[in-house]
């Protein structure tokens, strides 16, 4: 019998978490649009997480004013007006400059930055970095892409996979959806059950992973293009690129 228990008990532990996802940053921007090359950041998070998914010390937040009119339809996901962007954000130059040096600093220390679908948020804060004239991060690394780890783990699971619907799926609170911190938090930890699950899936070498997304985002933009093609506009074409889109 104790033999039976000790079995079972081995059978149920929770998985463990890989070496790559234990020490991660998350980060998330929230825009005036979904137009990658011509949308101002106007929120934006940068956090650390340990590997319980806990935030380690204070979050980076920044408002930002972006100099433009933001969107009704923009305000309306994240609760910023213009209104409270000139009232209270800080100059975008400024914003973007420290978001880009923060950004940097991890990347070149070796911390992996989680982004839910990255190539919105590296994307923009690349054309932001060129508008204001600082130096863009041009080729980010290490990147760790939720979203795409999870359909590359799960390819066929039904349904939409925005964060609000995985986070559920994985069990992970997302209390304040379209809140730069909440929405950054929760994607690292959704990056974190998807580790834990599908551990077996990935290299478990993070330079190994990081390339690996590159090609399975490329395949997931391909079959996306192709079920748009056949099913919506045949003139439909994707955008490639993976973690940016250039």
């Amino acid at each position: 019998m104790p033999e039976i228990n000790q079995q079972l008990a081995f059978e149920f532990d929770e998985p463990q978490l890989p070496e790559w996802a234990k020490k991660i940053v998350v980060f998330d921007t929230e825009t005036t649009g979904l137009d990658l090359s011509d949308a101002r950041i106007v929120t934006a998070c940068l956090a650390e997480l340990d590997e319980t998914g806990q935030v380690v010390g204070a979050p980076l937040e920044w408002l930002a004013d972006p100099k433009i009119e933001i969107p009704e339809a923009a305000s309306n996901v994240h609760g910023v007006t213009t209104e409270i962007a000139r009232a209270n954000g800080r100059d975008a130059a400024e914003v973007v400059a420290e978001i880009v040096a923060k950004v940097r600093e991890y990347l070149a220390a070796g911390v992996p930055i989680v982004a839910y679908n990255a190539p919105y948020d590296f994307t923009i804060l690349y054309h932001e970095a060129v508008r204001h004239g600082i130096e863009p991060i041009a080729a980010p690394t290490p990147v760790l892409d939720p979203l795409v780890l999870d359909r590359f783990a799960d390819q066929y699971r039904k349904g939409k996979r925005k964060l609000e619907i995985t986070a559920e799926h994985y069990g992970v609170a997302l209390s304040d959806a379209h809140n730069a911190t909440a929405d950054a938090v929760a994607a690292g930890q959704v990056l974190q059950a998807v580790a834990r699950k599908w551990a077996a899936k990935f290299p478990a070498d993070l330079e190994a992973i990081h390339n690996g997304q590159v090609g399975w985002a490329a395949a997931q933009d391909a079959s996306f293009a192709k079920w748009m093609q056949d099913n919506v506009n045949p003139d439909f074409k994707a955008s490639p690129g993976w973690p940016i889109k250039l």
